[in-house]
């Protein structure tokens, strides 16, 4: 909450031009460093009672933008903060086409029968009690004024970004009790093994495999949800490491699903 209420303000008093604009607002500028910035948005939203967290690479201008005409709606009709921020957090959270692609990979392995619902879908409306959704970069970050990819600069080997990843993923995590965390991509990934490493996230109540469901890897997902065959795919795509990383994920699964495993005191296979 410290970060929203020092940014309430500014929240408040967006212009119409600035909340119609697909470019985050300067009043939200939280830091600059060379060509890495951090803007604020209203994902401060912290779900103690989530099952399950997903975690992506930081929230992208649209994601962004959402939660925060979402959170500026909510103030101007007279919400309290702490109401505007859980609104806005889930209008916002993989918003637009990373929704629907992380929906198809997470029904893929099953997990929503794990969660005993009809469809991760609903993860986003009727069910959100189930779910944490986060960012290894709590806060939106762009290099040289675009979305941030999580490759260039890597995250856990450029000091401004491994303090973003360092000061808020594990302060959030620390506020569920053992739920099961799914990084989305590679480098997602890697941040939460840096985390693991140091001590700040226990490793074996990691899901791992998902690619990223970002629109940019559609082809790997098609392929992963098993709606592409390897025979028509591009060069780009390695089948064989997306393989592996789909059969280690259906076996970690399965193992819930068996009741080996249950939503308190995960421990995942490796």
């Amino acid at each position: 909450m410290e970060q929203a209420k020092r940014f309430e303000s500014a929240l408040r008093n967006l212009s119409a031009a600035a909340l119609a604009s697909s470019e985050l607002p300067r009043s939200l500028m939280m830091s600059q460093s060379g060509n890495v910035e951090v803007f604020y948005a209203p994902f401060d939203y912290v779900n103690p009672n989530a099952r399950l967290v997903l975690v992506g690479i930081t929230p992208g201008v649209q994601q962004a933008m959402n939660a925060i005409r979402s959170c500026h709606r909510e103030l101007a009709d007279g919400a309290n903060l702490a109401t505007a921020l859980r609104k806005a957090k889930g209008d916002g959270s993989f918003s637009g086409a990373l929704r629907g692609n992380l929906i198809r990979l997470l029904d893929s392995l099953g997990v929503q029968h794990w969660l005993e619902i009809p469809s991760c879908a609903s993860l986003f409306d009727t069910h959100m009690d189930l779910v944490h959704f986060t960012s290894a970069l709590k806060y939106p970050v762009l290099v040289d004024g675009t979305n941030y990819s999580g490759r260039q600069p890597a995250m856990t080997r450029d000091s401004r970004l491994l303090a973003e990843l360092e000061r808020w993923l594990p302060e959030e995590l620390a506020q569920l009790e053992r739920p099961l965390i799914v990084p989305l991509g590679d480098s997602v990934a890697g941040a939460i093994d840096h985390l693991a490493n140091r001590g700040s996230i226990d490793a074996q109540q990691v899901l791992r495999g998902l690619p990223h469901p970002s629109g940019a890897n559609a082809e790997r997902i098609a392929y992963f949800i098993g709606s592409k065959p390897r025979a028509k795919l591009s060069v780009k795509v390695d089948p064989d490491k997306l393989d592996a990383a789909r059969e280690q994920a259906l076996r970690a699964i399965a193992k819930l699903l068996q009741g080996r495993f249950v939503s308190r005191g995960i421990e995942m296979p490796q």
